[in-house]
């Protein structure tokens, strides 16, 4: 996995929460600073988005800018990657096990309340 600036995601040994976002989705837009937090406060743990309109990589790296994303976002949809099919709702959040296997589908937005009780 790569993300926008073709950076490689170091996920070895560790939790992926894999968030898909749009521009245009107020509770993503909401869900972002929560996100930011999980990003540098938790060290077992990955946070990567995917833009859900999948645009051009320019188009995105404005959009992260508008939305104050600060985790790394996927350069590529990676749908069916770990057996799960591409959300049709905003924000979804998929869990990946620190094996690489999924572990549950957050659908809509989530306080950082719910994050934690997911991930245990």
């Amino acid at each position: 996995m790569k993300t926008v600036g073709g950076e490689p995601i170091d996920t070895e040994g560790k939790i992926l929460l894999v968030n898909y976002w749009a521009l245009w989705c107020k509770p993503c837009r909401e869900e972002v600073p929560i996100l930011n937090q999980f990003a540098q406060s938790q060290e077992n743990i990955v946070v990567v988005g995917v833009n859900f309109d999948t645009l051009p990589i320019p188009v995105v790296t404005g959009q992260m800018a508008k939305l104050g994303i600060e985790f790394p976002v996927l350069s590529s949809e990676p749908a069916g990657r770990w057996g799960q099919p591409r959300p049709d709702v905003l924000p979804t959040t998929l869990i990946i096990n620190a094996d690489g296997t999924w572990k549950k589908t957050l659908v809509g937005p989530q306080t950082a309340a719910e994050f934690r009780l997911a991930l245990q």
